[in-house]
C-alpha cells in the first residue's frame, strides 16, 4: 500500500492528512469551511484514495490559510505515498463534464512542478468560501507534489461546478498518473532513470 501521514503546525493552522493512494475512496474531512470539505471529499471519491483531514485553522480571518496548508500537506503526502514511482503510468488527462462546465486536466508526476492555471470563475464568492482560493489550492499543491499540472475551463458559469469541476478532473488524473502499469516491471518511465 502506499500510504503516507503528514502533520504540520504553524501559528495559522494544525493539520493532520493521512493518504492512501490504492484505497476505496473513503474520506474523513474536517477543515472548518463546508465547501471546501465537499471538494476534499469528492476528491478522495473521485480519486479513489482513502483520505482523512483534519485542520483548525484561523477561520475567523478566511479560509486562505487552511486552503493554502492543507493544500501543502496533501501534496506532501502524495509525493510520499508514490515514493520511487517505480512502475506509474506518469501521466494522466481528462476533460471533465460538470453540468454547464467542462474542465480540461493534465497530469505528469514527473518531480518538476509548474501550474498552467486557465480557470476564469466570475464571480467572488461560493457561499462564503473565496473563488480565487481554487487556484491558491492548486499552486500549493502542485509545489508539494511536485507535479506538473495543466487545468482550463473550457465552458462554464456557475462558480461552484467549476470548483466542482477542477478537484475532480484533479482526482481523476492524479489517479491515472498514479496507476502502476504492470508492463514496464517497475521501471521508472522516464529515459534518465531518475526523476
Amino acid at each position: 500500500m502506499r500510504t503516507a501521514e503528514i502533520k504540520r503546525t504553524s501559528t495559522e493552522t494544525d493539520i493532520s492528512i493521512k493518504l492512501n493512494i490504492d484505497g476505496k475512496g473513503q474520506y474523513s474531512v474536517n477543515t472548518g469551511c463546508e465547501f471546501f470539505d465537499h471538494m476534499l471529499s469528492l476528491f478522495a471519491k473521485h480519486g479513489n484514495f482513502d483520505l482523512e483531514v483534519f485542520c483548525n485553522g484561523d477561520i475567523g480571518v478566511d479560509a486562505h490559510h487552511t486552503v493554502e496548508d492543507v493544500a501543502m500537506c496533501l501534496g506532501q503526502a502524495f509525493l510520499d505515498a508514490a515514493g520511487e514511482k517505480a512502475g506509474i503510468n506518469r501521466y494522466g488527462d481528462i476533460i471533465l463534464p460538470m453540468d454547464e462546465s467542462l474542465i480540461m486536466c493534465a497530469v505528469d508526476f514527473g518531480g518538476r512542478s509548474y501550474l498552467g492555471y486557465d480557470v476564469e470563475i466570475r464571480t467572488g464568492k461560493c457561499g462564503t468560501f473565496d473563488t480565487e482560493l481554487c487556484e491558491e489550492f492548486m499552486q500549493a499543491f502542485v509545489r508539494y507534489a511536485k507535479i506538473n499540472l495543466h487545468i482550463r475551463k473550457l465552458t462554464g458559469t456557475n462558480a461552484h461546478h467549476i470548483i466542482e469541476g477542477c478537484f475532480k478532473a484533479l482526482a481523476r488524473t492524479l489517479r491515472k498518473a498514479l496507476t502502476v502499469d504492470e508492463t514496464l516491471g517497475g521501471a521508472l518511465p522516464t529515459t534518465k532513470g531518475v526523476f
